[in-house]
């Protein structure tokens, strides 16, 4: 992604901002290594919920739902708020997401 291309911040860098709405952002701690694997398993995830959808498949959508949020939660978009939480809490976040998801 190109400077350009990425959303505004909020200026404390805890929020994206998107057509007007603020979305909380990634974990800037993140290795970006690590980032771009929950990135893919997000998007992945994300695909595979409009498979289900399009194949009315509930239980299908509910598994890949369940990976979207996991994913979410270990970039640190969901659940505790990453700047609420230590250094070791956010490495333990993506670490155990990464492996969850791998």
């Amino acid at each position: 992604m190109t400077a350009k291309a990425r959303p505004d911040r909020t200026p404390d860098g805890r929020f994206i901002i998107v057509d007007g709405r603020r979305w909380r952002a990634t974990d800037p701690d993140i290795p970006e290594d690590a980032a771009a694997r929950l990135r893919s398993h997000l998007m992945t995830a994300r695909r595979a919920v409009g498979a289900a959808r399009r194949a009315e498949d509930p239980e299908a959508e509910r598994a890949a739902r369940a990976r979207v949020h996991l994913a979410k939660v270990a970039l640190g978009e969901r659940g505790t708020p990453w700047w609420e939480q230590s250094d070791a809490q956010r490495r333990a976040r993506w670490s155990e997401g990464l492996a969850e998801l791998d």
